[in-house]
This record gives C-alpha cells, structure tokens and sequence, in this order.
C-alpha cells in the first residue's frame, strides 16, 4: 500500500512528528529551568522523570520486549534517558535556559552531523552543512544578549553539560536509527531501564528536596518531566528519526528556542528584539532546508536551471 492510498507521506509523518518535539521542548527549557531555580535539586527532577515515565512503562516493558534485547535498551537508556537528563537537568542550575536553547538545541545538530560525517569518512552533503550553518548562526542570534550578559564565575560550566547532553542525545538518535528499534519500543526500554538504575541511587544516597516543594510544583515536574518530555517528545523523536532521517530531525530541533521566543511573545507578553527576529527567520531557514530530503536542494537547482534554460 503506497503513501497515496495511507495519506500522509513518510517525510511529512515524520516531519509532523518533530514539530511535536518542537512544541513539547519549546515549553521544556522554561519548566527546567524554573525547577532548579526553585526548591528542587538536579537529581529531583531527573526522579520525577524517571520515576514517573518508568512506573508507566515498566509492566509494557517486560511484557512485550524479549530480554534478548535487553542489553541494546539498556544502551539507549544510558544515552537517551540517564546521560541526558542528569546532565542537561545539572546544566540548568548554573546557566539559564537561553544557553539551554543555543548549546542543546544548537548542539543535537552539530554532533549528530559530527558523528555522521565521521562514519561517513565525512562526505557530507553541502544542503547539510549549509543548513547547519544557517541553524547554529540563527541559535546565536535569538541567544545573543543571554550569552554576552555577564556571567557568572560558574556558567560556563552550564554550557559544558548542555554540550555533553546534546552529544548524548545524538548518539542516542542515531543508535535508534541504526539499530531500527520500534520508538514505542525504545522509549518502553528507556524508561523502564532508567527507573530501574536510577532510583535506588536517587533514594539511598543522593540529596532531593521534594519533600520541600508544593504539591503544584510537584505536579507540573512529574507531568511535563515524565510523560511530556520522557514519553511523548522522545517517542515523536525516535519516529521522526527513522522517518526522515537522523540529521534532518536533529536540525528541526533548532526551531525550538524560535518557538519559545514566539511563544512568550504571544502568550507573556514579552518584547521580541531585532536581532532574536532575525534568529527566527535565519533558524526557521536553516530547520526547513535541514528536513529536506538529501539532494533535494540540487535537484531544485537543476530543474530550477533547466526551466530558465
């Protein structure tokens, strides 16, 4: 059965489904940040995600995958869900979310890119390497007054896990891609696992201050932590991924500090300067000819070409 007779074509499912990611990360970096800046620790939020999208998952886990494939999920859970989330959860208690936006959002893309021009002895097409370009200029600008703000004496050190998460969800993305692995699949595995490691460490010896926080707080980090950004995001990713491609996914990613930026201008009220207008414009660019598919560009140019011939 062909994409006319289903509907919607593979591209355009998996581009919907990283618009998702888009929205559900957009609200993210606000959500984190205000959960450490408030009562809670690093290691509370990576519980609350943890916890709840593991307690969810765990029973559909050990019913529908054969222990066989127990060790690539643990994998996953290693790149996808621990190493992520401490790292990027740690980076917010030093720097604020608009570094979150540029080195995260900026640097899913590079790695991913990095790492696949590195497999691929780095022929890499130009439409790639433009869009990224065009992306990481666009992230600098929509960031540019946080970060020539002045910092303070352990920012840096924000920035640094924001880099390090961003390596790990890259390599997270593209494992999945290799290994083919179902996305309800690879989340039901990187919860459960994350749930399973995480926890008793959380429990028996790190420091938590949950016990201190309102039950609102509470709430809104368990709903958005454990089921909008663990399940729900990281699912349309993994699908969006085997759609249309590790690095056109990880690229529409870049849209996400866009959407915020709009967002708080629509919603809040907050003023939206030239230079994170330009961003806007300069990162919706470089997203849009990143989803593209590979050679589509020069195949434009040559059809282009031959027209005005």
């Amino acid at each position: 059965m062909n994409s006319s007779e289903t509907g919607l074509s593979d591209t355009a499912k998996g581009l919907l489904a990283a618009l998702v990611v888009v929205i559900c990360w957009s609200g993210f970096n606000i959500v984190s940040r205000f959960g450490s800046t408030a009562v809670f620790t690093p290691f509370d939020l990576a519980a609350l995600r943890y916890g709840v999208s593991g307690a969810l998952t765990l029973p559909f886990f050990l019913r529908l995958v054969p222990p066989r494939d127990w060790p690539r999920h643990a994998v996953l859970a290693l790149f996808g869900g621990l190493g992520y989330g401490i790292l990027v959860y740690s980076g917010f208690a030093f720097a604020p979310s608009a570094h979150a936006g540029v080195f995260v959002n900026g640097g899913i893309p590079f790695w991913t890119v990095v790492i696949v021009a590195v497999l691929a002895r780095f022929r890499v097409a130009r439409q790639t390497v433009l869009a990224l370009i065009l992306s990481t200029a666009g992230l600098v600008l929509i960031g540019f007054q946080s970060l020539l703000a002045p910092a303070a004496a352990d920012e840096w050190i924000g920035d640094a896990l924001f880099l390090a998460a961003a390596l790990c969800w890259a390599i997270f993305g593209l494992l999945m891609r290799r290994w083919q692995i179902r996305p309800q699949l690879g989340i039901l595995g990187i919860a459960s696992f994350s749930l399973v490691v995480y926890m008793p460490v959380y429990l028996l010896w790190l420091p938590g201050n949950i016990a201190q926080a309102g039950w609102g707080d509470i709430g809104l980090q368990a709903v958005y932590q454990g089921i909008i950004a663990a399940l729900l995001a990281a699912g349309m990713y993994s699908y969006a991924n085997q759609k249309i491609g590790a690095c056109q996914a990880s690229m529409m990613l870049a849209l996400v500090p866009a959407f915020s930026a709009i967002g708080g201008f629509l919603i809040l009220g907050e003023a939206l300067g030239g230079l994170t207008a330009v961003g806007i414009l300069v990162v919706s660019l470089g997203a849009a000819l990143g989803a593209l598919p590979a050679g589509a560009l020069a195949r434009w140019r040559l059809f282009g070409g031959g027209r005005s011939g």
